[in-house]
């Protein structure tokens, strides 16, 4: 198995994302390819007491790195040789079984859609992050990359999210439900209304396992494996439960930090309070996969650590092991719909 990173890619480039590499190379026995300014890939191996390339890794050359605020489309049409073009090129090319970048988000839909392309009858790629549940983890799907959808996006996402929950998280029969402002079938604008409908038929005729409109207050205690949301909706309930959960890790510190006896109750509580804060945070869940391309691509984190980084390499393999893009491209026929537009 070969993993591409995009090494300069993120707040922490080079040297946690080679940190990141050499770790998952230890951990996982993956082979890596980092696209970058040599000079800088190296160097970021000497300082970590290297000198010489480690075997199983290879470093592809890009003079070039695309901003994180650059033009999407722009920048990867006018800067082939950024370490994210390289590295969607190679993947493109058979270079690699999958691709991993904290660099932009948008330059990685773009350049993914792009150069990669989507599997064929699939409207558009949804990323989907894992958000922390009570019961293990839920995937959304889409959290920002389409804010304007159609209800045969929305039919998509949900077959996409299935087939991945089952192949990746072990899920046999991942429950999806659709965010709603309400869990009554009727509630919802048209685009929620139509789409309720068409994933209630894909239930009705066992593709999926769809158990109805779900509100905001029930994805954190388990109420789907999947929750399927257009762009705008799943990129609001992913920015408010990081920072509910940023707001009640920081209340809890100030709240156990008032007293001596709050200071003791803090001491007995804390094994409690490190796998609270482990459910919470990114660097357990990698990052984010692309799902629709035709190969794996997986956007990690723009501020990933080393840890981050190794967690995002494991999420590629498992990705690239479970033949998911295969599954959705089988059922292709049965996520269409009369009337939409053709795929561009």
């Amino acid at each position: 198995m070969k993993i591409i990173i995009d090494a300069m890619g993120g707040d922490n480039a080079p040297r946690e994302i080679v940190r990141g590499a050499l770790k998952a190379q230890t951990e996982l026995g993956v082979d890596i390819v980092l696209t970058g300014r040599a000079e800088d890939l190296l160097q970021a191996l000497k300082d970590d007491g290297y000198t010489d390339l480690p075997r199983g890794l290879e470093i592809a050359h890009a003079s070039q790195v695309i901003a994180m605020d650059a033009d999407p489309t722009a920048s990867v049409r006018e800067q082939a040789d950024s370490s994210l073009v390289v590295g969607l090129g190679l993947l493109a090319r058979g270079g690699g079984d999958a691709f991993v970048s904290a660099g932009s988000t948008g330059a990685l839909l773009a350049g993914s859609t792009l150069l990669v392309k989507r599997i064929k009858g699939i409207r558009r790629a949804a990323l989907s992050p894992v958000l922390p549940t009570k019961k293990g983890g839920a995937l959304l799907i889409d959290c920002g990359a389409n804010v304007e959808c159609t209800p045969e996006y929305l039919l998509q996402f949900a077959y996409m999210g299935s087939y991945y929950v089952k192949k990746v998280m072990g899920r046999q029969t991942p429950a999806v439900g659709l965010l709603n402002n309400g869990a009554e079938e009727h509630k919802g604008d048209p685009l929620h209304r139509e789409a309720y409908q068409l994933l209630k038929t894909a239930g009705e005729a066992g593709r999926i396992n769809f158990v109805g409109n779900l509100e905001g207050r029930d994805i954190a205690f388990g109420a789907a494996d999947v929750v399927v949301a257009d762009g705008f909706s799943g990129n609001v309930l992913l920015k408010t439960m990081e920072g509910v959960g940023l707001f009640f890790v920081d209340q809890m510190k100030e709240m156990f930090m008032q007293s001596t006896g709050s200071k003791l109750a803090a001491l007995l509580m804390k094994k409690h309070f490190k796998s609270f804060k482990k459910m919470l945070d990114y660097t357990e869940y990698g990052g984010a996969p692309l799902l629709g391309i035709s190969k794996p691509v997986i956007k990690a984190h723009g501020s990933s650590n080393a840890r981050a980084i190794c967690s995002a390499v494991r999420q590629a393999r498992d990705f690239a092991q479970g033949g998911i893009t295969e599954d959705i491209a089988q059922n292709i026929e049965f996520m269409k719909t009369a009337g939409e537009e053709s795929p561009s």
